[in-house]
């Protein structure tokens, strides 16, 4: 059983739009990421990474509303492991569900499949009773011989353990239409079900040619950010990061600098913009030493202050929207990033914290 999961580490990715983010895994015999259409829906392009795949922006190249699957593209000169599709499912067997629910890397929930056919919007399901969460949409279903069965799709609000998966049929029966249009933009429409292609729907302003059903495509814009997303991408920028690939959903951004993982999240509802640089861990020893010394840096330390997060020690910095300058903004961020890397490397060496530990993706 490990074997068969470990396989899954090169051929499953993490996707983030700037308002989702979700899984997808790769075909070798396409060359496609596939997942979820929810997870891209309004997305020209989105950015996926792995174990063998540094962060890179990639083309959403087949919307599908009425399977809730989309393909992505694959970029060039990356492994490219082998998985395969089965459509052969019972009910009973073992199955696990492989995805990156809440942002978390590389997760495996297994289960078993409580019905091979539950229907949902004229759409067979396999319903199973393994976990899937925020996050997990878009990744595989496998079987104990490696073989992926499904997408997993949705789960049902206030049930518990009751997920829902597409069947790999409807998968390969996607990939083959969309073969004949191969390396082209399209979409299926969820009307009379016949795909169409970005070129053939912008002669008749995004709705489908066959029935006059209005596409996917008419949903989908280039993200530009505005107000206070602008603002900070534009701070990222300046930091030397890349916003793009920073982006985790809807207002949330996360960067590396030296050792340290630095969230940014603007919470629009509280007008807050909060920035925790996530360091080190606490050790089982030396720790009052190391609270001393915390709490005599935050004496001392303007605009950001330390906190310990169960095991984690974090620094932070928290600024009200009204007062969210750019100018000001960028000196407490360079500071923070400057004092994040110091921090990290000065607690594990001279008190002893331990090194947060690294993702196996």
């Amino acid at each position: 059983m490990d074997k068969t999961i470990d396989q899954y580490k090169e051929v499953v990715v993490q996707i983030a739009t700037p308002r989702s983010t979700g899984t997808g895994f790769y075909l070798k015999d396409y060359d496609m990421v596939v997942t979820n259409y929810h997870v891209v829906s309004d997305s020209v392009e989105a950015v996926i990474n792995g174990a063998k795949i540094p962060e890179t922006t990639v083309n959403v190249l087949y919307k599908d509303p009425h399977y809730d699957l989309a393909f992505l593209e694959m970029p060039p000169d990356v492994p490219k492991p082998q998985v395969h599709l089965n459509t052969h499912v019972k009910q009973g067997e073992v199955i696990i569900a492989i995805g990156h629910p809440f942002g978390l890397k590389f997760t495996a929930t297994k289960g078993i499949v409580s019905k091979v056919a539950r229907p949902y919007n004229n759409v067979n399901y396999i319903q199973i009773d393994a976990s899937i969460n925020p996050g997990n949409s878009g990744g595989p279903l496998i079987n104990t011989a490696g073989d992926v069965v499904g997408v997993n799709t949705f789960i049902i609000l206030g049930g518990e353990n009751l997920g829902f998966a597409l069947p790999s049929s409807y998968l390969i029966e996607s990939l083959k239409e969309y073969r004949l249009h191969l390396g082209h933009r399209v979409a299926r429409c969820s009307a009379c079900l016949n795909l169409v292609t970005k070129t053939e729907a912008e002669q008749h302003d995004n709705y489908c040619p066959t029935c006059g059903n209005r596409l996917a495509f008419y949903e989908e814009q280039t993200y530009e950010p505005v107000g206070r997303a602008k603002l900070i991408e534009e701070l990222i920028k300046e930091l030397g990061k890349n916003p793009i690939l920073a982006r985790r959903g809807a207002n949330a951004w996360e960067i590396i600098h030296g050792s340290a993982l630095i969230d940014i999240t603007y919470v629009e509802e509280l007008r807050f913009i909060i920035a925790d640089a996530h360091l080190c861990r606490l050790p089982r020893t030396n720790i009052a030493a190391i609270y001393e010394f915390l709490l005599r840096q935050n004496n001392t330390l303007t605009d950001m202050m330390f906190s310990i997060d169960e095991q984690d020690i974090v620094l932070s910095t928290v600024m009200y929207d009204a007062y969210f300058s750019k100018e000001t903004a960028l000196a407490i961020y360079k500071n923070l990033l400057n004092k994040a890397d110091y921090y990290d490397n000065l607690l594990v060496e001279q008190y002893g914290a331990l090194w947060k530990v690294k993702s196996e993706e």
